[in-house]
């Protein structure tokens, strides 16, 4: 459509989300319930024949990490917040101290982009006539945030517990079905974590089997060395 005033420039390519709140402690969540209750579960069968036991430490193992994951993210996301919080202050706080310093310098951030000195100064202008939209620019300039979009420490600490609950319930899901051996389980987490990996290619630029491989091989490494520490401490009678 050729351009005019009630017209839009049409959107011909759509990004994914690469900085949502969710996205990252769901996925390590995910991955890492997976990885460290395998890994646990593996060690304790690997030292002890009895299913109670092996089942005791699963369940302690999810709630333990589950709990652990949310309240580090919690605090983590809050901290972040808080500290981006402070800096949109001191910005705000200059923006109204002195706006024509912060004009030229928003000005010169244009410059330094390309943009030619004349068209520059103008763009920067404009923008500073709406206090408000001036701090959300020069936030995202300065200090990569935007004011009315920052990440929650209740959904990251949500999005972790969740995810790691449910990747940590799946290696001990065949035992409380009533499976006795670490076969099915063993079976289960080695094509849960492949699936995972490959499902992360989606929001990467890996392809989905490398992706899988190496999240299959991360895990499947973790939990032979603990169930081999696990062997030698019950052969030794630990």
């Amino acid at each position: 459509m050729s351009g005019g005033s009630g017209t839009r420039a049409e959107i011909h390519h759509e990004h994914r989300d690469v900085n949502g709140g969710w996205l990252r402690p769901s996925v390590f969540g995910a991955m890492d319930g997976l990885v460290s209750n395998f890994a646990l579960i593996a060690g304790v069968a690997g030292g002890t024949s009895s299913t109670k036991v092996v089942v005791l430490a699963g369940v302690a193992g999810l709630a333990a990490g589950a709990f652990s994951m949310a309240g580090g993210e919690y605090v983590s996301v809050a901290s972040q917040r808080e500290l981006a919080i402070a800096e949109i202050d001191i910005e705000r706080r200059e923006l109204e101290r002195n706006p024509q310093a912060e004009q030229d310098e928003l000005a010169r951030l244009y410059e330094s982009r390309g943009v030619e000195p004349a068209l520059a100064a103008e763009v920067a202008r404009q923008i500073s006539l709406n206090p408000e939209k001036a701090l959300e620019v020069h936030a995202s300039a300065e200090l990569g945030v935007t004011p009315d979009d920052l990440p929650s420490p209740k959904i990251a600490a949500i999005s972790s517990f969740l995810s790691f609950s449910l990747g940590a319930l799946l290696p001990l899901l065949p035992y409380l079905l009533g499976v006795t051996s670490l076969v099915w389980p063993a079976v289960l987490s080695c094509l849960s974590l492949f699936g995972a990996g490959a499902l992360v290619s989606r929001v990467t630029a890996r392809s989905w089997w490398y992706s899988g491989l190496r999240q299959l091989l991360v895990g499947a490494v973790a939990a032979a060395l603990t169930f081999g520490l696990g062997s030698l401490l019950g052969g030794a009678g630990l």
